[in-house]
C-alpha cells in the first residue's frame, strides 16, 4: 500500500501542490486532464482570496497530515469568512461535508500519485516495472480497475500516459514499482498496453460546449493523464483550448489570477483569447 495521506510529510507531493497556480473555474470540467498539474481549481470558486485560502488549506493538510475532520473545520471557516455562496452542497450539513470531502480526497490523492510518479521515475533504471493495484476497500469498485489489478507494464509504456491512477473521482488505485528480481520471485509477466483488458474507448460530449472527446474505457472525463507527468508542460498550451470556450467574465478572472505569475509572452497569448 502507498503511504496514507495522514502520515509523514511527502515532499514531492507537497511540492506538486505548492507549484500550482490558483485559477477560477465555474464548473468541474472547465479544466481537464494535464492542466491540473499546473492549476489549482475548485469548481465555482471565482474569488481570488477564496481560492488562495482553499489552496493553503489543502497544502496544510498535505504538509501536516490533517485528518478529514480537521480539514472540514478549515473549509467551513474559509467559506464563512469569504462569504462563498451559490455552490453545490451549501444548503445542508451533508452537502457541505460532501464538498469538503471531494476537495480533500481529490487533491491529496492526486498529489500523492504525482509524488509517487516522480519518485518512481527517478529509480526507473533500477525498478523499471510498474504494477497497477486496485484498492479493495473502495465501496463501489469499477470493473475495469479490478481487471487491471496486478497487471505489470514497463514504466515507459504509453498506456500509463492515460491510465496512471487515480482514474476518476473516488478512485483509490495506485502503482508500485518492481525490479527484475521481484518479477522472478512473484512469477509476474510483463505486458503492454495492447494486452490490457478494457482497451477500447468511449465517446464523451461536453454538453455545454459540444466538444467531443475519446476517453479510455474505465477512465473518467478529465482523468486520462498521469498526475505529475506534466508539471513542466507549457501552461499556455494547456489552457488555450479550454479558455477559448469560457465565458468572457471567466476569462478575465483567470487572467487577473495569472497576472504577475506567468511570463509576458504567456500573458499576451492568453489575453488574445478575449473578444
Amino acid at each position: 500500500m502507498p503511504a496514507q495521506y495522514g502520515s509523514l510529510t511527502f515532499d514531492e507531493a507537497l511540492q506538486y501542490l505548492q507549484e500550482q497556480l490558483a485559477l477560477p473555474t465555474e464548473r468541474w470540467d472547465d479544466l481537464l486532464g494535464a492542466a491540473h498539474d499546473r492549476a489549482f481549481v475548485v469548481a465555482g470558486a471565482l474569488q481570488a482570496d477564496l481560492l488562495l485560502d482553499l489552496q493553503a488549506a489543502v497544502e496544510k493538510a498535505r504538509a501536516e497530515g490533517m485528518t478529514f475532520e480537521q480539514f472540514q473545520k478549515e473549509f467551513e471557516r474559509i467559506v464563512a469568512e469569504r462569504g462563498w455562496t451559490g455552490w453545490t452542497g451549501e444548503d445542508s450539513a451533508a452537502g457541505r461535508a460532501w464538498r469538503a470531502r471531494v476537495i480533500y480526497d481529490t487533491n491529496l490523492l492526486v498529489s500523492e500519485a504525482a509524488g509517487r510518479y516522480q519518485q518512481m521515475k527517478q529509480i526507473a533504471d533500477r525498478r523499471p516495472y510498474w504494477r497497477y493495484r486496485h484498492d479493495d476497500s473502495v465501496v463501489h469498485p469499477r470493473e475495469e480497475h479490478e481487471a487491471w489489478d496486478g497487471k505489470v507494464l514497463r514504466h515507459d509504456d504509453p498506456w500509463w500516459g492515460s491510465h496512471y491512477p487515480p482514474n476518476g473521482f473516488g478512485c483509490h488505485c495506485f502503482v508500485e514499482s518492481l525490479a527484475e528480481r521481484d518479477l522472478r520471485k512473484l512469477k509476474l509477466k510483463v505486458e503492454t498496453g495492447k494486452d490490457m483488458p478494457h482497451g477500447g474507448t468511449v465517446r464523451y460530449v461536453d454538453k455545454r460546449t459540444g466538444e467531443e472527446f475519446e476517453l479510455p474505457e474505465g477512465v473518467d472525463p478529465g482523468w486520462d493523464h498521469a498526475p505529475g507527468a506534466n508539471t513542466g508542460t507549457d501552461l499556455t498550451a494547456l489552457l488555450r483550448a479550454k479558455m477559448a470556450v469560457w465565458p468572457e467574465d471567466l476569462k478575465r478572472q483567470a487572467l487577473d489570477a495569472l497576472q504577475g505569475k506567468v511570463d509576458a509572452a504567456t500573458w499576451a497569448e492568453l489575453s488574445a483569447l478575449l473578444k
